[in-house]
């Protein structure tokens, strides 16, 4: 029998390709709409007031929620920060109280996947970073810190959340990598700054691969990191992506230019994480793409 999971944030990137998935596996799929809904499988919600019907949730095995504004859709300012902070807040908290209250109701448990991001761990230089690091100091990391905290109410009700901190996604058409991409193809791909910096990507199957590996094992809660098994610098990617594409990669971007493109962000782009998926790993996923050559090849094949 096929699970029925319901799903925020469904029309992005890594959501539409999980409901795919899922679908493509036997599980029928619940898509949570902030718009007027326009097909059977759709349940409209509106996490800035906190609506969710509770009858949203009857039948649903899981919730992976994936609810929240772009980070590098735009150039930071104050504004966009708080509207970031807040989508993700307010989303997180309106699935949290309808699960909770969905579990008074009818005593059923419904395990809960919530998005998360590596920005937790800041900037970190060549430090191993695992699921027992602890958060860093800077403007994501704060984010995240309180983000995961917002899913505190379910895991004190008995329900069992695992809270994903996704590193930089490879996908084809789209996600962090497309802009690197298009500059490793006109050969100006070359050293984000010093190119020192520890990059924690993962290809796109292996994120939804890993989501759904969490929404059949319940007894992973908690943090869990969802990044590829081997991060590398970012002038090695650079070096991978260039001859990917047949392309020099040694023209640098310096920072204060990063800087004037994208505003504070690009100092989330410089950060060096090192993260390590130890607990994915421990519960028995495999990488599809466990090496940056392998990710790199089939991103660069479609």
């Amino acid at each position: 029998m096929g699970k029925r999971v319901a799903v925020t944030g469904s029309t992005g990137l890594i959501g539409g390709a999980l409901c795919r998935h899922l679908v493509s596996r036997g599980d029928s799929v619940v898509r949570l709409v902030r718009r007027p809904t326009e097909a059977a499988d759709e349940v409209q919600w509106d996490p800035a007031s906190g609506s969710l019907a509770p009858a949203a949730l009857d039948g649903v095995d899981a919730v992976v929620n994936l609810a929240g504004v772009g980070i590098g859709d735009k150039r930071w300012d104050d504004e966009y920060k708080r509207a970031v902070e807040t989508s993700r807040i307010d989303a997180t908290g309106t699935v949290v109280r309808a699960l909770t209250d969905h579990l008074e109701r009818t005593g059923n448990r419904v395990r809960l996947v919530n998005a998360s991001a590596v920005g937790f761990y800041g900037d970190r230089g060549d430090e191993v970073l695992t699921e027992r690091s602890p958060a860093g100091d800077d403007f994501l990391a704060g984010l995240t810190t309180r983000w995961e905290a917002a899913t505190a109410p379910a895991a004190a009700a008995g329900l069992d959340v695992a809270y994903v901190r996704t590193g930089l996604v490879m996908a084809r058409g789209g996600g962090a990598f497309k802009p690197l991409l298009l500059l490793a193809r006109l050969g100006l791909g070359g050293p984000l700054s010093s190119g020192e910096q520890w990059m924690p990507w993962i290809t796109l199957p292996d994120e939804v691969r890993a989501i759904v590996h969490l929404v059949d094992q319940p007894d992973v809660t908690g943090p869990v990191n969802l990044t590829g098994p081997a991060p590398v610098r970012q002038k090695e990617m650079a070096k991978v992506l260039g001859r990917a594409v047949s392309r020099p990669a040694f023209v640098p971007a310096p920072r204060l230019a990063l800087r004037v493109v994208v505003g504070e962000f690009a100092d989330s782009i410089l950060a060096s994480q090192r993260v390590m998926p130890d607990v994915l790993r421990d519960s028995g996923f495999v990488f599809e793409h466990e090496r940056v050559t392998d990710a790199v090849s089939w991103l660069t094949a479609g």
